[in-house]
């Protein structure tokens, strides 16, 4: 199945504090506010944006940014089913003193069901909340060691370009970020438009970084420290060859305990877990590089071109060569 959201999507808040980097905070303006035009002409309604896209500060006062402009902003802090932090440049102890009502909205609003999002600096302010304890995260690679020792009790992935944990999303810079609305556009809009907005807006986006699996880190949000350990093992392993028996007894389980212990922790059976990290990661795959379709096949743990390819559409209601083509540059 294609990602879907449980609610509707209404409103994406993008905070804007002074500091900002104006360049992240319209960065994010532009990619939801395409996808509410996409996605309302796939919904037959024409013109009109399918959810608001507004910026938002504390007390709806317009900002200085980074580069000194005053940014105007569309309105106070409130409900919200998104909420995307952008980046920032000054001292965080200074911003968090300015803005006391940050936190408390944060909070607030991930207790309603929100989802957070922090770009780089911007994951300051998550991991300020407290929301991030216990959870993975990343950041900048300059603000790595500032961020270890602010906050010990988070779990900073220095390897990942993004996160996921609980609703609360991380991106360590630009380009992971488009990486991430991409992912949150089609968890709430559905693959066409996530592909269309990517097709429209990523201009010949270079990664130096592989875009990673998304969607996993809330099931990591359990007590099973050896399931944990098997699933971080997946993640290593996907693409091999191995039997979930071989790797029931090597973790002292029989398979059925195996599996039942599995679903409960996750939600997902393992085999099906195993196929959403390997599907997950040919869509990257396929977006990302040129490579042939049988070669993501056997990449990804397929030696059969045909399988992989029906098993793909099973997931995402595309074949392979249809969501690449989604996200090549219309000729």
């Amino acid at each position: 199945m294609s990602i879907q959201t449980t609610t509707p999507l209404r409103r994406v808040s993008i905070l804007a504090i002074d500091g900002v980097f104006a360049s992240t905070l319209m960065q994010a303006k532009d990619f939801f506010h395409l996808a509410s035009l996409r996605y309302s002409r796939q919904l037959g309604q024409g013109r009109v944006p399918a959810f608001e896209t507004r910026l938002v500060s504390p007390g709806g006062l317009p900002v200085r940014s980074f580069s000194d402009v005053v940014m105007p902003v569309e309105g106070d802090l409130g409900n919200t089913d998104i909420i995307v932090i952008p980046a920032f440049w000054d001292d965080f102890d200074a911003l968090n003193k300015r803005y006391p009502q940050i936190l408390p909205w944060l909070r607030e609003q991930h207790a309603r069901g929100a989802v957070l999002c922090g770009e780089a600096s911007g994951v300051f302010w998550l991991a300020q909340t407290g929301l991030l304890d216990g959870k993975e995260a990343t950041t900048y690679w300059r603000f790595f060691d500032e961020f270890a020792q602010r906050f010990p009790k988070v779990l900073l992935n220095q390897e990942k370009h993004l996160t996921d944990a609980d609703n609360l999303y991380c991106a360590g810079g630009t380009t992971s970020a488009c990486d991430l609305y991409i992912y949150l556009i089609e968890r709430f809009c559905g693959a066409n438009v996530a592909q269309a907005v990517a097709r429209d807006i990523l201009y010949e986006v270079q990664r130096n970084y592989a875009p990673g699996r998304m969607g996993f880190g809330g099931q990591k949000l359990h007590q099973d420290v050896i399931i944990l350990q098997i699933q971080h093992w997946l993640e290593e392993h996907f693409a091999d060859k191995f039997r979930f028996e071989d790797v029931a007894r090597e973790h002292g389980m029989s398979i059925r305990n195996f599996m039942r212990r599995f679903q409960t922790a996750t939600g997902d059976k393992p085999l099906h877990y195993l196929q959403r990290l390997r599907i997950e990661t040919a869509k990257g795959l396929l977006s990302g590089t040129r490579k042939s379709i049988k070669t993501i096949s056997y990449e990804v743990g397929y030696d059969d071109a045909s399988f992989f390819a029906r098993l793909f559409r099973q997931h995402t209601e595309l074949s392979p060569n249809q969501y690449r083509q989604q996200f090549q540059q219309a000729a």
